[in-house]
C-alpha cells in the first residue's frame, strides 16, 4: 500500500492484495454459512472472532486474495446484504 499523491489520507491500494472482513452477526452458525455462501469456491481463510460481552453477537474474521477495488467492494455488499449478517468490516 502506498499513499495517493493527490489525496494524502486516503492510502492507494495496489491490487491483486489479502483483504480481510469482519463479519458480525447473532446466530455463531448461520453467520458462518454467511462465509461460505458469499465466498464460495473463492480460496479464503476463515476464523472464529470473539463473542460479545453477553453473548449475543458473535463474529468471524474470513481473507481472500482480491484481484480490484471491484472484487473488494462485490464482497463487501454480499456479506452486507446476506440476511444473517449484522454488521461487516
Amino acid at each position: 500500500m502506498i499513499l495517493d499523491e493527490n489525496n494524502q489520507d486516503k492510502p492507494k491500494i495496489e491490487y491483486p492484495t489479502q483483504w480481510g472482513f469482519k463479519i458480525i452477526g447473532r446466530d455463531k452458525d448461520k453467520l458462518h454459512q454467511a462465509v461460505k455462501d458469499v465466498m464460495g469456491e473463492k480460496e479464503h481463510l476463515c476464523h472464529y472472532g470473539n463473542p460479545s460481552k453477553n453473548g449475543k453477537f458473535h463474529s468471524y474474521n474470513a481473507s481472500c486474495e482480491v484481484q480490484s477495488q471491484e472484487e473488494r467492494d462485490r464482497l463487501f455488499k454480499a456479506f452486507q446484504d446476506h440476511d444473517d449478517v449484522k454488521m461487516v468490516i
